[in-house]
């Protein structure tokens, strides 16, 4: 019963690690930009907008201000991929398991 869920948690593992990287890249253009003097910093600066959280707490100067809504709508977006990811793996998953229910 439970064979099939290292495929469903590496997919998800993935969909995180993939997410991480996105904000980390995010992160460094930040630094790059010079809004930020660590990456620690733009990290938390950007964790909060790609996940479309925006505290608020920590504001870009008015010439780099619309990299936030960018990244959240990049964001927002990746999550949605991530969630059809994981939805298209649970499909197969209950497709393969329940092979005669593919013809009905």
């Amino acid at each position: 019963m439970f064979a099939d869920l290292p495929i469903l948690a590496l997919t998800t593992a993935f969909a995180f690690v993939a997410h991480l990287i996105e904000i980390t890249l995010w992160a460094a253009l930040y630094v790059i930009c010079g809004e930020f003097k660590d990456l620690a910093g733009a990290f938390y600066h950007s964790a909060a907008n790609y996940s479309t959280l925006g505290y608020g707490d920590v504001i870009m100067s008015s010439s780099w201000k619309l990299l936030e809504p960018l990244e959240a709508a990049n964001g927002a977006l990746m999550f949605g991929v991530s969630t059809a990811m994981i939805f298209a793996v649970i499909q197969r998953l209950v497709l393969s398991r329940f092979a005669d229910l593919k013809d009905q």
